[in-house]
């Protein structure tokens, strides 16, 4: 029975029922340790049966059905649909195992908030505070915020972000009771992580160019390490989606052509769509039978070459000759 099955065994028979294709997605999305302990229990899995399997798919369904409801409009509301759809015993079976395990985000309250009226209420608040309280909020609603915030502490609040790495349930507890909400039902007793340098990336990407740049410039004086890996992770090459067709082609003009190769040789079928219709017809030409001439290529090569790219974009960026088109609030002239 699958009652019987730890997490970790049960995580297996999933990844097992789900096959090997979808099973690698899910594993660029773990640690790894996660990986190396789900590939031991996999190896040791002998034989599964139909009915246990089963039952693990049911009971995954069951939970990623309840922290979408969750999401949607909190554990009660989860609780009420999940009645409805699973039977009162059964949905209260589900939201016990979903809060105890994979424990609901705090701060519930908070997301549901509009940004203007939390930004008075915290915005005097410590820097750390405010960083705890923004890695929680989407990214529309933080860089709203951070935006926001006076030059000094947007630079302090961005760094604390990207610093962040575990933080005690205690100190979630108390952030919680200062804003006169009362969550701790929803916060078990392991450490949650939150924030980090893809957190701060997220919300600088959304935040208006003027926002950014001061934080840019700011964290490159006085963190330039982390400056440089926040910078490397602002503008992927699949990025380039998002310019127009002049834009690109101004890029293009920077760009070598053998590296361009290179940098395709790695990139899907879209990316490699919009860069050929932007090239003349002789050149797109060419630069595909270098691709093919070329054989594979080491995959290091091929996102040293796409950096390349994406540095002459931020660039041409910084020098305003092409727009990344963002969605904090910079101004559009017609």
């Amino acid at each position: 029975m699958a009652d019987e099955l730890t997490g970790v065994q049960k995580a297996a028979v999933l990844l097992i029922a789900l096959g090997p294709e979808k099973s690698a997605n899910v594993f660029k999305h773990l640690k790894e340790d996660e990986i190396e302990t789900l590939t031991l229990e996999i190896a040791n899995t002998r034989s599964v049966s139909t009915a246990v399997k089963d039952q693990v798919l049911d009971e995954f369904y069951e939970v990623c059905l309840a922290q979408q409801y969750i999401a949607e409009g909190g554990v009660g509301y989860a609780t009420d649909l999940l009645q409805k759809a699973l039977g009162e015993e059964k949905a209260r079976e589900v939201i016990s195992k979903l809060t105890a395990s994979l424990q609901v985000r705090p701060f519930e309250f908070v997301r549901k908030t509009d940004a203007s009226q939390l930004l008075n209420f915290i915005q005097d608040e410590h820097p750390q505070t405010i960083a705890l309280i923004l890695s929680y909020l989407s990214s529309s609603q933080a860089s709203q915020i951070i935006s926001a915030l006076t030059p000094d502490k947007q630079t302090d609040v961005a760094k604390r972000i990207a610093q962040m790495d575990r933080t005690s349930p205690d100190v979630i507890k108390e952030v919680e009771r200062v804003l006169e909400q009362k969550l701790a039902s929803l916060v078990n007793q392991d450490y949650t992580i939150v924030g980090g340098v893809d957190s701060i990336v997220e919300i600088l990407n959304t935040v208006d160019r003027g926002t950014e740049k001061h934080i840019m410039e700011t964290l490159e004086i006085e963190e330039p390490e982390l400056a440089d890996e926040i910078r490397r992770k602002m503008f992927v090459f699949e990025d380039i989606l998002s310019l127009d067709d002049k834009s690109i082609q101004r890029v293009l003009r920077e760009v070598d052509n053998n590296e361009l190769a290179v940098a395709l040789k790695g990139s899907n079928e879209e990316v490699q769509g919009v860069i050929f219709n932007n090239l003349s017809k002789r050149l797109a030409t060419m630069i595909k039978e270098d691709m093919d001439f070329m054989g594979p290529v080491r995959l290091k090569d091929v996102e040293e070459a796409q950096q390349k790219i994406v540095n002459i974009i931020r660039k041409l960026e910084d020098s305003a000759e092409i727009v990344i088109s963002r969605g904090g609030g910079d101004e559009i002239i017609v």
